[in-house]
């Protein structure tokens, strides 16, 4: 009795604690905040400030049986070591250095450490052809309408804490192997390395968006809705401290094993040594085949985009963007150029005339290929549009004076609105170039779009060009992020930008619907986010769509995991049938050094003439003509007033056109 007694006086022996248990099967772990004992597993890598521990205790499942131990005691790092089977007691922390990242979950102040074994087998999972599939199109199911979605942030994954479907979403396919060795087979690069060295791979699993160059492309998934590769996965910093290798595009390196984990808003792998470079992809791009044709010049028009990146007349990169103008566009007709600065640069000091940035790289142009070009520009009101400060950022355009004349030329100022009139049929803009709705909000510290008519000197025939350059996505969160769907910088102010836009496209077209318009530039935006294009798909179509350009092809920039498409052309009905356009990948196929501008230009190519309409054959012969009089000519009182209404038959009537 007095035993029995003293028994029920004693503690409790603690549980001890599955490693799948702390990590559930959410986001956050059901321990979040509580002391956990004897919880066991193999460490499989070591690092200065923790360990990773392994176990199968998820009923054989790859997901949620690993987990980092958080320590950077040097005591505590020395009792342990890869191979070592190790049971310990700790506090279960969920951890972030911001609140826009998702939480790591994690042991810290581990103690009790107790050698189970030592010298057992590593071996991490395999990722890749024979191992598992990342899922290729949601990161996940939060993303109602997928990542691209209006309005973003609707909610959290910190919140909502969703349950965990790794064979369905990306983000759950790597949370479930958060803290797991794992082995990433035959890797390619995707992108350039960022300021750490971490680079982006996809390995041999299954891809969507695949381009020519092997990189992953932004595309429409089969589920309807825009894929943004959540296959992917970072590189991160190696945990011996070596350092990665430099790679881009295409660049392949040797299988990479390390743990999965995720830090500053992605997930990502850290290798337990930097990959080697197998090889790169030193394909080079060639120059445009989209020249004006000597049997069609009259009615052709070549025109190129670039965004160069602010370009002040003393730029070191101005003479290379010069040579590219020449090399690879060929010198079209008519250049949209983006981020001209002004001829002080980024000094800011009041000045905003770009007239010395503008002909110094006309003169570079024509030095380097022969080719002269005219510019046309506004300048901006000082500060007021956006950029690197100081610089006055701005649209312009460059055109070839023997091909392309302005219309009655008319500069506008900064804030003079320009607008399409009806001058007795044919149309017209109040200001040439001008400026749309430059004193509207939603063009607040943002460019302009720049307005100019051109007439065609060989053809004669008017084209109506729109310059634009879009608000950035500055403030946009990671896609790996906390938010869903995830933060799409300013993407408001764009759908007003682009509405704004539309409405003056449309303004052109009320008046003439066989109008030539094109609105080019950098927009700042995938193709892909609807809520921002559809105003101006009503009026224009993509070229890209136009020229029937593969999806996974089109894209002039490349950013974390992602080929993208922020520089679009789109062109008025008259101008899509047998219209051409090529993306010219000069800066995003070669070394990060080497680039002359973080967009890749592209050159368009269309007909500009109204289609000669022949009249229709009349169905009714001569000798039918004469039999039709013959059997009336008691009705006429000569051949003249036969001929004539055999004429008048001949216009009109249904039966003889059959029309």
């Amino acid at each position: 009795m007095i035993t029995a007694t003293l028994l029920l006086l004693l503690p409790l022996a603690a549980r001890a604690i599955e490693i799948s248990e702390v990590q559930g099967n959410t986001f956050l772990s059901p321990y979040n905040g509580k002391t956990v004992t004897g919880v066991t597993g193999l460490v499989t890598a070591n690092s200065s400030s923790g360990f990773y521990l392994s176990s199968n205790s998820a009923g054989g499942s790859p997901y949620g049986n690993a987990i980092y131990v958080y320590s950077t005691s040097k005591t505590v790092l020395a009792q342990v070591a890869v191979g070592d089977i190790v049971s310990l007691n700790g506090k279960v922390q969920e951890y972030r250095s911001s609140v826009d990242y998702l939480f790591l979950t994690e042991i810290t102040s581990p103690t009790n450490i107790t050698k189970l074994s030592s010298g057992n087998a590593v071996t991490p999972i395999v990722i890749g052809a024979e191992g598992l599939h990342p899922p290729t199109q949601q990161f996940t199911s939060l993303d109602v309408g997928g990542p691209l979605s209006v309005p973003n942030n609707v909610t959290q994954v910190s919140t909502a804490n969703p349950t965990l479907q790794p064979d369905k979403y990306g983000f759950d396919f790597w949370e479930g192997l958060s803290g797991q060795l794992v082995k990433i087979t035959k890797p390619t690069a995707i992108a350039y390395p960022n300021s750490f060295k971490d680079f982006w791979v996809r390995g041999d699993w299954p891809v969507t968006g695949l381009n020519q160059r092997g990189g992953l492309t932004i595309t429409t998934g089969s589920d309807g809705l825009p894929d943004m590769n959540p296959e992917a996965i970072i590189i991160g910093a190696p945990l011996d401290g070596t350092n990665n290798p430099d790679v881009w595009m295409g660049s392949t390196v040797n299988d990479i094993v390390g743990v999965a984990t995720y830090a500053f808003g992605f997930y990502r792998i850290l290798p337990l040594t930097a990959p080697q470079v197998i090889a790169h992809n030193e394909t080079s791009q060639a120059p445009t085949t989209l020249t004006v044709p000597t049997d069609d010049a009259n009615c052709t028009l070549t025109f190129g985009d670039y965004n160069v990146e602010n370009m002040t007349w003393n730029s070191t990169h101005l003479p290379l963007a010069a040579a590219q103008i020449g090399d690879y566009l060929k010198n079209p007709d008519l250049v949209f150029l983006q981020e001209i600065q002004d001829d002080t640069g980024p000094t800011d000091d009041g000045v905003v005339s770009s007239n010395k940035t503008l002909q110094t790289f006309v003169d570079a142009i024509a030095a380097h290929s022969g080719v002269t070009y005219s510019f046309a520009y506004i300048a901006p009101e000082n500060d007021k549009d956006g950029g690197q400060p100081g610089g006055n950022i701005r649209t312009a355009f460059l055109y070839k004076s023997d091909r392309l004349k302005l219309v009655d030329p008319n500069f506008g100022g900064a804030l003079d609105k320009t607008e399409a009139v009806n001058k007795n049929g044919t149309i017209g803009l109040t200001f040439n170039p001008g400026r749309i709705e430059p004193a509207n909000e939603a063009w607040a510290a943002t460019r302009k779009p720049l307005v100019a008519q051109f007439r065609s000197i060989p053809s004669g025939e008017d084209i109506f060009a729109i310059n634009v350059h879009m608000s950035s996505k500055g403030g946009s969160s990671s896609v790996h992020g906390n938010a869903r769907p995830p933060v799409n910088g300013v993407v408001d102010k764009r759908i007003a930008q682009v509405k704004l836009l539309a409405d003056f496209v449309g303004s052109i077209l009320a008046i003439n619907a066989n109008a030539s318009v094109i609105a080019s530039g950098d927009f700042n935006e995938y193709g892909q986010t609807s809520a921002v294009f559809d105003s101006l798909r009503v009026h224009l179509e993509d070229i890209d769509e136009a020229a029937g350009i593969p999806p996974t092809e089109r894209y002039t920039y490349v950013f974390d995991m992602n080929s993208q498409q922020l520089d679009h052309a789109f062109i008025s009905s008259k101008l899509q049938k047998g219209a051409e356009v090529e993306h010219l990948h000069v800066n995003n196929w070669v070394k990060y050094s080497a680039r002359t501008s973080d967009h890749d230009p592209s050159v368009s190519r269309v007909k500009i003439c109204t289609p000669h309409v022949d009249p229709p054959t009349p169905a009714c012969t001569t000798r039918q003509i004469g039999s039709w009089c013959a059997a009336r000519l008691p009705t006429f009182n000569n051949l003249a007033t036969c001929a004539a209404a055999a004429a008048q038959c001949w216009k009109d009537s249904f039966t003889c056109y059959g029309a």
